[in-house]
């Protein structure tokens, strides 16, 4: 067999594990028209593409995918390459069309502000700086009570940037999807207008470019970049707090955007009036539009998102295993599937099914992380009952003395730092109160622990009484 008709074998075999992996949208935009493979050499997979930007975005978002799926057909590892047909110029110096580097290249689409060379606002197709994950779509989303408010925004938002939700701020505690939901965002907007300019960036990454930019007087660049796009999308926002020269250029950002009708999309860990040293009148801003929060998924969601996860990773895992994965890893998505990888990989290199007891063996040091983490709700209400010297029964109940008001406060802010359980949970814990008196109580008990040391003393006591009887 050729060299030409090997690689081409090869790639017909991977392009369609693409198309099932893939939105269709997706896979028609960047492996249809304008791609070829060109050649198979060794343990090198050669691919050509129309342009230096498509050669780019495949490198940054799918040539890990090819790798992964070109090596489960050939059994050893392979190299990929892409290249893209440059034309040549007229008495410009020889240079093979195919030859270029993409580093080299990388530099005049992602920016690079050391350089003076952010990308050309109309080139911006999506994350400037952290390329966004093929997987990351609402297909591949699973929705439940915990998300879906949050997640028919988003689609909202993708579906009518500037009109819907203006802004959309979004907050949850780390590995429940924000990201993820980020991501499904920018990749409607582009499968709706596939020139749409959208910057996906962390707040961490803006920082560091306004910081080049004033040492490097980058300014007019660098505001051309932020402020002329379709739609703004930046992750960890509350990484904003107490840095007030950057909020002064946000908040100017912000108003730029949102004054011409572009769409701004924000994520947190955290509601805005609770992100310490952040200026009131960006908090404003940031509830302008929709606020919604994200919370741990209950267990028949985690059991969704479990097989779903398998599925994409060609896993065939009985319903044993997947329940007791999402019972006892469930207090983060991210932390949960990464359990079921590392069963799934196991699993490849015997010639049997996993049973429950090998699974438990296997994620033994998970599993006594997750059981070390885990405080009870009941706990951290005896606990606080007892130090302040009230009846359980009246922690939980209705009455609302002073006496009782503010212990029960204080349990529910300790339950939310230390449970990771939704604030609906805590909330049904103490008489069936709603999540918004929860999120109030965490409130006034920051602000009493700001105000009174010995307070402050009492609640930070009973937290470290009870993580220590955790470990």
């Amino acid at each position: 067999m050729s060299e030409s008709t090997s690689a081409l074998s090869l790639w017909e075999n991977i392009s369609k594990e693409l198309k099932n992996l893939l939105p269709s949208e997706q896979y028609h935009t960047w492996f249809e028209e304008g791609f070829v493979c060109v050649k198979e050499a060794g343990n090198e997979l050669t691919l050509r593409v129309s342009s230096e930007f498509n050669a780019i975005w495949i490198e940054d978002n799918y040539c890990d995918i090819i790798a992964q799926q070109a090596r489960s057909f050939v059994g050893s590892a392979i190299s990929v390459k892409v290249e893209f047909d440059q034309p040549v110029e007229e008495n410009a110096r020889t240079v093979s069309p195919n030859k270029r580097s993409i580093g080299e290249l990388r530099g005049n689409i992602t920016g690079d502000l050391r350089s003076g060379a952010l990308p050309p606002v109309e080139q911006v197709a999506a994350a400037s700086h952290t390329f966004l994950n093929p997987r990351n779509t609402f297909e591949n989303l699973v929705v439940g009570d915990g998300n879906k408010l949050a997640h028919a925004a988003s689609i909202a938002v993708a579906n009518t940037p500037g009109r819907a939700y203006n802004p959309l701020f979004v907050f949850g505690e780390t590995g429940l999807g924000k990201t993820h939901l980020m991501h499904a965002v920018a990749h409607q907007m582009l499968v709706n207008n596939p020139r749409a300019r959208i910057v996906y960036t962390s707040t961490e990454k803006f920082t560091n470019e306004f910081i080049r930019a004033i040492s490097e007087k980058n300014f007019p660049k660098f505001h051309k970049y932020y402020r002329t796009v379709d739609a703004l999308l930046v992750d960890d926002i509350h990484f904003l707090s107490g840095k007030m020269r950057i909020q002064e250029e946000f908040f100017n950002t912000f108003n730029d955007l949102f004054e011409s009708g572009r769409q701004i999309f924000l994520t947190s860990d955290r509601p805005a009036n609770e992100i310490k040293g952040l200026e009131s009148r960006l908090i404003s801003r940031f509830q302008w539009g929709l606020v919604a929060d994200i919370e741990a998924p209950d267990f028949e969601t985690c059991v969704a998102i479990l097989r779903k996860k398998a599925i994409a990773i060609n896993f065939v895992c009985n319903d044993e295993i997947i329940e007791f994965l999402a019972k006892h890893v469930s207090c983060n998505v991210r932390r949960m599937e990464g359990a079921l990888t590392r069963i799934a990989s196991y699993n490849s290199l015997i010639d049997r099914r996993l049973d429950l007891d090998e699974v438990e063996s296997l994620l033994n040091d998970l599993l006594q992380e997750e059981a070390a983490s885990q405080v009870t709700i009941d706990q951290i209400q005896r606990k606080v009952a007892d130090y302040f010297k009230i009846g359980y029964n009246d922690l939980i109940g209705r009455r609302r003395t002073n006496a009782i008001v503010f212990p029960r406060q204080v349990a529910m802010y300790i339950s939310r730092m230390l449970t990771g359980d939704p604030l609906k949970s805590i909330g049904d814990a103490f008489g069936g109160r709603d999540h918004g008196t929860v999120i109030h109580a965490c409130k006034q008990v920051e602000n009493v622990m700001g105000q009174d040391v010995t307070m402050k003393r009492a609640v930070d006591y009973l937290i470290n009484q009870l993580s220590r009887n955790r470990l």
